[in-house]
């Protein structure tokens, strides 16, 4: 999985390595996987949203979440650089981004923050298109407080998604192999819950029967699992399912004919299961709306990226000939300049000598000449 998220964000990094950022397909991607759960229509931490321009550029309590040009200013920014262990990191909930996902909204940023029209006319379609319902008149079952008693007992922590909203979410993905059919069929009374993480989970096909009645269920991660074909039928009458996970489970193209009437269902991710190109086509058109993953895309983007490091390597192994070249060749230039050195040095000293020898048999020869004038002097 944690490969799987690797590759995933470094495809960012490559859409916005060649030039000017598209928010399309660069930022408004992040913002949709990692910050519009808790800064989005249903949900606003800090009364902050990200869902729309005007609401990024307006902010929160801390300020804007966005300034153009300035991430600096921009709250956005200098919380995903925050440490995780800080009360105002982003995201609060799940991975913190990657560096290419950093890098490029900073660049977005820098580059003026662009948000064009068509995103935002694209958001408003599907605002109008209102997406699921959930009751405004909602009141908890009786015996949903008693089961959420039981399952913080067991150390599943069911909490509300913002306050003063019924709505709960539950993470059982920390429990991983310790949450089983039996956590599930104490979950079936929360009739509150919009988003359920099975993740890691023992959780079998016939576990799922204990969720047909969560029908305000939108997001469900079904992904690390055994669940199969048989399990997805019992999600056929969670009509509001906006989210789907089934990464590396054992579901088929067989098993998403269950989901043919899931109108709401936005994205759903087959990668490593049994789900095929032609398969994925086939809900397609039942729902055109839906963005299925099967990782397809994902293993050619894997492919380039396995390219783009072997040139790397290739380029490094050049650079590194040609500087150990360089090298040879300034250490052959500093030897023979320092041989002409010594050379001149050499014959520096022996025209010394020369000169020395010179100046002493001068010397020797007007002390013979002073001997032979004083022998001329004691002449008769």
């Amino acid at each position: 999985m944690a490969w799987f998220v690797v590759v995933l964000t470094f495809s960012h990094g490559l859409l916005g390595a060649e030039g000017k950022v598209d928010f399309a397909k660069d930022i408004k991607p992040i913002l949709d996987q990692n910050c519009v759960k808790c800064h989005g229509e249903e949900k606003q931490k800090g009364k902050m949203r990200l869902d729309s321009r005007d609401a990024a550029l307006k902010g929160g309590k801390a300020g804007p979440a966005v300034v153009a040009g300035n991430i600096e200013k921009s709250e956005l920014f200098r919380r995903i650089n925050l440490p995780k262990s800080d009360d105002d990191f982003m995201p609060s909930e799940g991975e913190p981004l990657t560096k290419a996902q950093i890098d490029l909204i900073r660049e977005w940023i820098n580059q003026g923050a662009v948000w064009p029209e068509s995103a935002a006319s694209k958001t408003a379609a599907k605002a109008a298109d209102k997406g699921p319902v959930l009751p405004a008149d909602f009141k908890p079952g009786p015996n949903e407080a008693k089961a959420i008693a039981k399952l913080t007992e067991a150390g599943i922590d069911v909490r509300p998604i913002a306050v003063n909203v019924p709505w709960r979410e539950a993470n059982l993905r920390l429990q991983g192999t310790n949450a089983n059919d039996a956590t599930l069929a104490q979950l079936k009374d929360v009739a509150s819950l919009v988003e359920l993480n099975l993740a890691t989970t023992k959780v079998t096909d016939g576990g799922l029967a204990n969720l047909k009645g969560l029908t305000n269920l939108m997001r469900l991660h079904l992904e690390l699992t055994e669940i199969s074909d048989a399990g997805l039928a019992h999600l056929k009458p969670l009509k509001n399912l906006v989210y789907l996970n089934l990464y590396s489970t054992k579901v088929s193209d067989a098993g998403l004919e269950n989901l043919k009437e899931l109108k709401h269902l936005r994205n759903l991710y087959t990668w490593q299961s049994k789900v095929t190109e032609e398969g994925a086509a086939g809900l397609k058109k039942a729902l055109p709306e839906a963005q299925i993953s099967t990782g397809t895309e994902l293993a050619e983007l894997a492919k380039k990226i396995e390219e783009r490091k072997a040139e790397d390597k290739r380029k490094e192994e050049e650079k590194k000939k040609e500087d150990e070249k360089k090298k040879a060749e300034e250490k052959k230039a500093a030897e023979k300049k320092e041989a002409e050195k010594k050379e001149a040095e050499k014959k520096e000293a022996e025209k010394k000598a020369e000169k020395k020898d010179a100046e002493k048999n001068d010397a020797a020869e007007k002390k013979e000449e002073k001997k032979d004038d004083k022998k001329e002097e004691k002449k008769p």
